[in-house]
This record gives C-alpha cells, sequence and structure tokens, in this order.
C-alpha cells in the first residue's frame, strides 16, 4: 500500500451519509445533530463517514463561496423514497456545517471520505437553481476540473482549520459514469447506454483533474468513484488512482422488477399493469403526481428519473418485497457469480499497482424506502456473501451496504452492524476464508 496509508486505518468501515448530512438538518431530522449520529456510528463499529463534501457548493477555484446554502425539497414528491424524503426549509451556513462533521469526526476517531454528487442528486435539493445553473453552463470537458479545483479548495479549507489528517481519502465525484459528467462523451456521439465508451472517453479528463489534487495535496490519497454494475474493460478507469474505489450494485432479481415496470421504454404506458399490481390503494395518479409549479428544474440532470421515484413513493412495501422474494431463486446464482466475478476483476487489476480496493456502495440496488427486501435475510444474505469475498481478497475497506445510515431503517439493526463491522476491522485473520454459496 502507499506510504501514505500507514497513518490511516489498516481498515474501513464505511457509512455512507452521501448528500443527506446537509439535506435533513431540521429540527427531528437525523443530521440535526451530528454529535449524536457520529456516537451511533462509533457504536456500530463504523470508523470512516462517506459524504458528498458539496465543494463546488461551498468553493469556487480561488476560495470560499459566499452566502448560506438554503434548501428546499420536492413536495410530495419522494416522501416515501429514500434520499428524496427531506423536509426542506434549512439554511446552513455550509462551510461551519463541514467544518463542525470534521470536528465531531476528529472527536470521535473517525474519517471522512470525501466525494461530489454535485452532477447528479445534491442540486435538486437546493432552494433556488442558481448553483444547479452554474453547474450546467460548465463546458462538459470542463466539468471534472472544475470540480478538482473546489475540492482543492475544500482540502485546503480543512487543513487550515486542523482537521487535514481526518480525510481518508478524496474522490473527485461520486459514479462517474452515471450523471452529467457524461457529458463529454455524449457530446462526441456516443450513447448514454454504452458504458464502456463513455468511461474510456472520461479517462484523460479524470485522471487530469486527478493528477491537479494529486500535485495540490501529495498528502492526501486521490481517486474517482466508479461502479461494478456495467461490464467495462477496467483499463478505461483512470491510471492515476492511489484508491480503486467502486460500487457494486448486483440488482438481477431487482433488474428483473425494473423491466417489469417498463421503466427504461419511454414508449410504453406509465404505469403499465404490473406497475399498478405493486401500489397502495391510495396512489395519486401518475398524471397528477408532479413537482410544484416552477419546481421542475430539481429534476433536470438528475439520474434518477420522475417514473422510478413514483415507483418507489406509491408501491406497497409488502408487495414489492414479496415481488422479488418470489422471484429470487431464479436470479440467486447469478447475482453471487457477479459478486466474484466484479471482486476478482478489480482484484487482479490493481495486483501490478498495489493500491487499496475499496466496496463504498452496495449491493442489491435502489430500493423504496419502507421495502425491507435489503434489510431483510436475503439481503443480508447477499451483503454478507460480498463482505467475505472482499475480505478474502485483502480489500482495504467496504461499506456493509449502501442502507446502513442514519437516513435509512437499516440503521436500527445495531447488533448485525457491529458483527460485520468487527469482521472487517478483523479482515486480515479472514483473508484466506472463501465465501460460501
Amino acid at each position: 500500500m502507499n506510504e501514505m496509508m500507514r497513518k490511516l486505518p489498516r481498515k474501513l468501515t464505511i457509512t455512507m451519509w452521501d448528500f443527506s448530512w446537509y439535506t435533513m438538518t431540521m429540527p427531528g431530522e437525523p443530521y440535526s445533530d451530528l454529535g449524536a449520529r457520529f456516537k451511533e456510528a462509533v457504536d456500530r463499529g463504523y470508523n470512516t463517514i462517506r459524504i458528498c463534501a458539496m465543494p463546488f457548493m461551498l468553493f469556487t477555484a480561488e476560495g470560499k463561496r459566499p452566502g448560506p446554502l438554503r434548501f428546499g425539497n420536492l413536495g410530495e414528491v419522494g416522501q416515501r423514497t429514500r434520499w428524496y424524503n427531506c423536509q426542506g426549509g434549512a439554511e446552513l451556513d455550509g462551510h461551519a456545517h463541514l467544518l463542525e462533521l470534521f470536528r465531531q469526526a476528529k472527536a470521535h476517531g473517525c474519517y471522512i471520505m470525501l466525494s461530489s454528487w454535485e452532477y447528479q442528486q445534491s442540486p435538486s435539493f437546493l432552494a433556488h437553481p442558481e448553483l444547479r445553473d452554474l453547474l450546467a453552463a460548465i463546458p462538459p470537458e470542463k466539468r471534472f476540473m472544475a470540480i478538482a479545483e473546489s475540492m482543492d479548495q475544500l482540502i485546503r479549507f480543512v487543513k487550515a482549520n486542523d482537521c487535514g489528517e481526518q480525510i481518508v481519502y478524496a474522490e473527485l465525484h461520486n459514479e462517474v459514469e452515471f450523471g452529467q459528467l457524461t457529458a463529454v462523451g455524449t457530446s462526441q456521439g456516443i450513447a448514454d447506454t454504452n458504458t464502456p465508451a463513455l468511461v474510456e472517453a472520461m479517462q484523460p479528463y479524470i485522471e487530469e483533474a486527478v493528477d491537479y489534487l494529486r500535485m495540490q495535496h501529495p498528502d492526501v490519497l486521490m481517486t474517482a468513484s466508479y461502479t461494478l454494475n456495467e461490464a467495462y474493460p477496467k483499463a478505461y478507469a483512470a491510471r492515476n488512482m492511489q484508491v480503486a474505489h467502486f460500487h457494486l450494485y448486483i440488482k438481477g432479481v431487482l433488474n428483473e422488477l425494473m423491466d417489469a415496470a417498463g421503466l427504461s421504454d419511454e414508449t410504453a404506458p406509465f404505469p403499465n399493469e404490473f406497475v399498478q399490481s405493486l401500489l397502495r390503494e391510495d396512489a395519486s395518479p401518475f398524471e397528477a403526481w408532479t413537482l410544484p409549479a416552477g419546481q421542475e428544474w430539481r429534476m433536470e440532470g438528475n439520474p434518477v428519473g420522475m417514473k422510478l421515484i413514483y415507483l418507489h413513493n406509491w408501491a406497497d412495501p409488502a408487495k414489492w418485497d414479496l415481488f422479488l422474494y418470489d422471484r429470487y431463486g431464479a436470479h440467486k446464482q447469478a447475482m453471487l457469480q457477479k459478486a466474484d466475478f466484479r471482486f476478482e476483476e478489480i482484484h487482479d487489476w490493481v495486483r501490478h499497482t498495489n493500491i487499496p480496493i475499496v466496496i463504498g456502495e452496495g449491493y442489491v440496488g435502489y430500493t423504496p424506502l419502507y421495502a425491507g427486501f435489503e434489510e431483510g435475510p436475503v439481503g443480508k444474505f447477499i451483503a454478507e456473501y460480498c463482505l467475505l469475498k472482499g475480505m478474502s481478497l485483502g480489500f482495504w475497506g467496504m461499506t456493509l451496504c449502501s442502507n446502513c445510515a442514519p437516513h435509512h431503517p437499516f440503521w436500527d439493526d445495531i447488533a448485525w452492524q457491529r458483527k460485520w463491522n468487527q469482521f472487517i476491522l478483523e479482515g486480515d485473520q479472514h483473508e484466506t476464508s472463501h465465501p460460501r454459496r
């Protein structure tokens, strides 16, 4: 491993607070008390918090961006949907909130994993679209450096406030192949469904941005966030990353549900008969279920479309889960094989560079807020299978599940989190163990 890692944890146990740590700060919301959340995280065995650090929202290329951040919500849209169920209405000193996060991390012996969701979901929660418009106005080929310059200033700010040692590493951006960073490829005529070509098209721009950050902060590990959801040659990823940071959403049976719902068919009527069969009795008609007037900008450029949010918001959780349980058997082996293949692929890819591997998100996929499949016995089995596999390959860090965070019901399953975080922390003892199917 890189020499800089000697002062960092031997293993990372990761809870993902994404952008919710600043969008859910109103009284009664999870992140109105950061100290309490850190105490809970440590009690569950976590040592690393992964966040959208909102670098562009807080910093220009020259320094601090002026003014408070004001947050809104999506009205009734998304209130039973993960991440989209914030109250809105907060006015936040974003720089002070960032420092409070780092000071609490320092007080609790935790580390912060910096990222950005700003070319994806984060701007959807602002009260006004000005910052979103600024991001959208940046030419596609300059977006990577724009985020890097803001991230540079953010890291300088954290260091100046004596919290730099709490940065475990920085990702240029979250899941670069999903969101508006791919415009550098689609503007060249690459289809937005051609993941390998998009990843290859982004490579020089990501490398330039990572090089810039490495030059500005040689004491901080730098990388970018990719997924393992779709197949593509890993040689197309940035070659100068200091951490192999990947996400694995296996999907499998979840893809069968999505396909049956017809979400990717723009010409098909929605909701179709299958979607209707999953809905609650009090579901609003899709045509009447919209963002508040004048708020349509919130979903422009957001990779999660209105159809999927409608399905998550109005699906009966029991009907949703029953479908997945009923069909899981037909997908089980393929889902486990995907975990094996994808993890072995990146393990083989990094063996000549010896950079550490981290799985920052996973494992089944995106599910409704009150659905329990991922938190239930099958979802836990899949997560445990992935954790066993990753630790057997010597991964540096892993998330237990993307839903193990204060803004998800899974946070309340304390015993399971303690058990598997302890497993990760004792990882060197398990690196010869092979997961059982």
